[in-house]
């Protein structure tokens, strides 16, 4: 057995994508933890090496950790390697771990990561009668772990600034050249980020998949965009710059998610959102309905996402990463075991895994930006969208008709079920996939 400190050892782990700040825990873990008599192990590649019951770390010391809060990407690695697939990993990932006198684990990451800290935890106590506390500091670009509204997840705050950035480049760019930038922003099942950086930005319009309690059709996101496209139009201003969440690909129903070709699933079974050229889908989506009015434009697809996430951390993450880390240890060197860390009121407040898991699923729940919160209903006052009001206003209506050149009631009858759910004359959400796929010329969608 190898001798660990006076009083323990302490593991650190990251798992699933990178995100700003990542370092700025893992210094202030170990910083903490030797400075309380522990030794840090830090392991690489998260449980990519752990479940194969492969020994890969570095023994993290102070003069090592130091300065590391201030740069991008993780001096650990990660994966998004899932060991609770197979128990047959689970236990090599504990065995390991106290193969090496690690009493202690910090796990860093989204969802997922938060999921397999908790089923390593479980099967360490009830399958092999050990003791492994774990503490999870979350982690996610995507703000989309069960923190009380208002608090963020670290690293979501510097996507979103430079995602911000970017987006204010793009809408100089569409003014300048007179085009409109269809910009998908990375977030997997959430429209926090790109909500956060289309309204900071000013964006034309921003759409994310909790505007739709149901599934959602190709065509449907396609006629809010052509409709926002009309409506500034009608104002002589042919450029805009459009943001959608990538979840809206995981919000798709059915019919259209069996039509794109070569979609992939990670180790948690979700969607390879990355490998899958939403933009592009829309882009065609978008420009046939304009077709369909002899409307001629430029449309550029753009993808926002790697950019975000390995950048150096902004001073708001610097500083929230290293409570954080710090916090994790104090909770572990205080008896906690499987909880979720976070600061709330300026104080250290645990979460238990239990309460931040889905009662059906037994997955960690997943926050979602709420639509009647007055985040969203601000952010949605500033869009160049298709309203109620624009229907029930006649010169509104006739303004919209001439920038489409067709009679105020053909674009009512073509277009008012995007304001007026109820109005369902010519809504385009009950097409068929075959529709669809005539509808982009038979190209396929990837």
């Amino acid at each position: 057995m190898l001798k660990a400190g006076p009083k323990g050892r302490i593991g650190i782990v990251v798992g699933g994508g990178p995100a700003p700040g990542i370092n700025g825990v893992i210094s202030a873990v170990t910083i903490e933890a030797i400075n309380s008599g522990f030794e840090v192990y830090g392991f690489y590649d998260g449980f990519a090496h752990l479940s194969e019951g492969v020994r890969n770390f570095n023994n993290l010391k102070i003069e090592s950790v130091s300065r590391i809060q201030n740069t991008g990407g993780s001096i650990l690695r990660t994966s998004r390697v899932n060991p609770t697939k197979n128990p047959a990993h689970l236990e090599n990932v504990v065995r390991t771990l106290v193969g090496l006198n690690v009493t202690h684990l910090v796990t860093i990451g989204g969802d997922d990561t938060a999921f397999s800290a908790s089923k390593v935890s479980e099967f360490a106590k009830e399958k092999m009668g050990l003791s492994l506390h774990v503490a999870h500091v979350p982690k996610t670009i995507d703000n989309d772990l069960p923190l009380p509204q208002g608090i963020p997840t670290f690293g979501y705050q510097t996507a979103r600034e430079i995602g911000t950035e970017l987006i204010r480049n793009l809408m100089e760019d569409a003014k300048t050249s007179s085009r409109w930038f269809l910009a998908v922003m990375m977030g997997r099942t959430a429209g926090h980020l790109a909500l956060g950086a289309g309204k900071s930005a000013g964006a034309t319009i921003t759409i994310i998949p909790e505007e739709f309690q149901e599934k959602v059709r190709i065509n449907h996101i396609a006629d809010i965009l052509a409709g926002s496209i009309i409506k500034r139009l009608s104002f002589d201003r042919r450029y805009g710059v459009a943001v959608l969440a990538e979840g809206l690909l995981e919000k798709l129903a059915a019919e259209d998610l069996e039509i794109i070709e070569g979609i992939e699933r990670d180790a948690h079974g979700h969607i390879r959102l990355a490998e899958v050229n939403f933009s592009d889908i829309i882009k065609k989506a978008v420009k046939r309905v304009l077709e369909e009015f002899g409307i001629s434009l430029t449309l550029v697809d753009k993808e926002i996402g790697y950019e975000l996430r390995c950048a150096p951390p902004v001073a708001f993450d610097v500083e929230y990463t290293r409570n954080l880390g710090y916090a994790a240890v104090d909770f572990l060197l205080r008896g906690g075991n499987r909880a979720l860390i976070s600061i709330q009121n300026n104080k250290i407040v645990p979460i238990p895994f239990e309460k931040i898991r889905d009662p059906e699923t037994g997955r960690t729940k997943v926050r979602h930006v709420d639509t009647n919160a007055l985040q969203y209903r601000i952010a949605r006052k500033y869009m160049i969208r298709l309203e109620p009001s624009d229907f029930a206003d006649e010169f509104a209506l006739e303004r919209l008709a001439t920038a489409a050149g067709v009679l105020p009631e053909t674009f009512r009858n073509r277009f008012q079920y995007l304001a007026d759910p109820a109005f369902a004359i010519q809504s385009r959400d009950d097409e068929s996939a075959e529709a669809l796929y005539d509808f982009l010329d038979g190209e396929p969608l990837f």
